[in-house]
């Protein structure tokens, strides 16, 4: 993960950690409940993180991925930089105005009917059949180290850090997080869409188990079943787990744009949790991960934005 930082360190931003919250159901003393500021990344997002450190430590040239948007996007604003090519698959529930900015990028996009799944099993096999390389969206080691960094970053703007709060989709923030925590005195609390809550159930059943595509205003976070990568790690170093409803995240969504920070429903869903779990609580400092700004004004932006690209395609 130490290795990941130094590789990334000229193409990620080092995202601040924003003054406390005020919000209901908060009752906490000290420097209350922090921000780390993921929404202000350069692609919108924390995934310009694991993405980076996984095609630069690989070298790779042609990638192929499955995506819900933020890592497609992350992938294909890297290629533009390196002048490499990347095909991003992705599920029939994927926001429109990611994928416009995906192809404002230059990006190939492939769409497939289902959920995560079989987006995920049909990017695989687009990598066999190009000799592409594979960048999963959570599901790597070079891609959670490249996450990690986001608690890397936190524990040192902020050692007295008592919790943590993370939205937990594919895993690999989770289990990032949970790595950078390790030999910290930090609680690490992940928090999932009450409608997809596939770590929670894995974690009950003692193994990974592969739920129905789910629905929920939180896109970014519709994964299926834990990745092989990250289930490991949450499962023996996570502190607890957390849903929240969709009512929860729009509201916290609500929240943050009244103080000045504009994130998208999945970017929201920490500090749902935060505030779910913070009632009655009491002192220490807390962190809740703003993980993405690419509201649908944003996006819109950025494609609007992007120089022209080349030619891409789409099925």
């Amino acid at each position: 993960m130490e290795a990941a930082a130094a590789r990334i360190a000229g193409r990620v931003r080092r995202t601040p950690l924003l003054p406390g919250l005020p919000a209901p159901g908060l009752h906490r003393t000290g420097r209350g409940l922090l921000l780390k500021a993921e929404h202000l990344q350069y692609s919108g997002s924390f995934k310009l993180r694991g993405a980076a450190n996984a095609v630069l430590a690989l070298g790779a040239r042609r990638m192929v991925t499955g995506s819900s948007g933020n890592h497609g996007i992350a992938l294909a604003r890297l290629a533009r930089a390196l002048g490499a090519e990347v095909t991003v698959v992705l599920a029939g529930g994927a926001h429109p105005a990611k994928i416009a900015v995906i192809k404002a990028l230059g990006g190939r996009t492939v769409r497939v009917p289902g959920g995560v799944a079989e987006r995920d099993a049909r990017a695989r096999e687009l990598a066999e059949e190009t000799g592409a390389v594979l960048i999963p969206s959570s599901d790597h080691e070079l891609v959670v180290a490249g996450q990690g960094t986001v608690g890397l970053e936190i524990l040192a703007e902020a050692p007295d850090t008592e919790t943590v709060y993370v939205p937990t989709g594919g895993g690999g923030l989770l289990a990032g997080v949970c790595l950078a925590a390790y030999g910290h005195p930090v609680r690490v609390v992940g928090v999932e869409p009450a409608g997809t809550p596939r770590y929670a159930r894995s974690l009950a059943a003692g193994h990974p188990v592969r739920l129905a595509p789910g629905d929920s205003v939180a896109d970014g976070l519709r994964g299926q079943q834990p990745g092989a990568v990250p289930y490991p790690v949450i499962r023996d170093r996570v502190d607890d787990l957390i849903a929240v409803s969709d009512a929860e995240i729009l509201a916290a969504a609500a929240l943050l744009r009244r103080r000045g920070v504009e994130a998208e429903p999945s970017g929201a869903v920490a500090l749902a949790g935060a505030i779910r779990a913070g009632r009655g609580s009491g002192a220490g400092t807390c962190v809740a991960v703003v993980s993405g700004g690419n509201t649908k004004a944003a996006l819109m932006a950025a494609a609007a934005a992007a120089p022209p690209s080349r030619t891409h395609c789409t099925t």
